[in-house]
């Protein structure tokens, strides 16, 4: 049986964030010989090699990389127990501590905010710690799965399945909407601009089916990035519906019918952590929001 204490996997999760042995003792108040001790012990308990070593630092192997999700979790999980059970009770002061959240932009700004404010106006002692994360690639739930937040604000839904070993639920579904200057008389021969994000296959077929849609001119980092360059006149974008509140007089939001693409928007977790008060509470304040 594989058997790593707690103080082994922080080693791991040290050299993993810090980059290099020494740098890792540094940060845990070891020296160097007992870090690389540790991680050989740990490599072997699990009879893989955890980190390539070089001149330059440690670099986590595919292994390695699983090994350090994992421990992040464990001792996540360790910290919420501990949280948990010196709080007893289920009052407000049952719920205390950090609760890391990661989310990309739209949701940020237009889903999190009432949710975190209602979420702590019950429990002062929770402490929300927001990351905004980009939603391409692994997005936020890659952020949960490697143990660097306890919940993720992601796009999810029956074509965007909630990635192996997370569990979560769809908490709004967004259409998109063709933005384009105000007044413009034919906005559809605009040059399209376009970012980068995790979105539906039905949106992806939907997008090759529209012959008047171009390839993009310009793609930006962030949906705010488009609709800085729209409102200045720069092209068209299609944007789903939470990155256009609060969007500037000076665009013109026009609805694309019926057979709109929609993305959905939903939550995260962990199952271990899915039954944690405080991944709980803000599951049910987020609910609450898009109810």
């Amino acid at each position: 049986m594989t058997d790593l204490a707690p103080r082994e996997l922080r080693v791991l999760v040290a050299v993993g964030s810090e980059g290099g042995f020494s740098a890792a003792a540094a940060v845990l108040g070891m020296t160097q010989s007992a870090v690389s001790h540790s991680v050989r012990t740990s490599e072997g308990k699990l009879g893989a090699v955890l980190f390539d070593r070089g001149r330059s630092g440690a670099t986590p192997t595919e292994a390695g990389v699983r090994a350090l999700g994992h421990a992040r979790r464990v001792l996540r999980l360790l910290e919420v127990m501990a949280a948990e059970v010196r709080a007893g009770g289920t009052g407000p002061g049952s719920l205390a501590g950090p609760l890391r959240i990661a989310a990309f932009r739209s949701a940020a700004l237009h889903l999190l905010p009432r949710a975190l404010e209602r979420l702590t106006a019950r429990h002062p002692e929770v402490v929300p710690e927001v990351r905004i994360v980009r939603e391409v690639g692994r997005g936020t739930a890659g952020e949960v799965l490697d143990g660097r937040a306890d919940i993720g604000i992601a796009t999810v839904g029956t074509t965007s399945p909630v990635p192996s070993g997370l569990v979560g639920g769809v908490l709004v579904e967004e259409g998109y909407a063709l933005v384009h200057p105000v007044g413009h008389p034919a906005p559809r021969t605009l040059p399209l601009v376009d970012w980068t994000e995790n979105c539906t296959s039905y949106t992806r077929e939907w997008w090759a089916a529209q012959e008047w849609l171009p390839a993009a001119t310009v793609e930006a980092e962030d949906d705010g990035a488009v609709l800085s360059m729209v409102s200045s006149g720069f092209g068209m974008a299609v944007m789903p519906e939470l990155s256009l509140i609060g969007a500037p007089p000076s665009v013109e939001i026009t609805d694309l019918g019926a057979e709109r693409p929609t993305r959905s928007v939903g939550y995260v977790t962990t199952p271990e952590l899915a039954r944690s008060l405080a991944v709980r509470a803000l599951i049910r304040e987020l609910r609450s929001r898009t109810a």
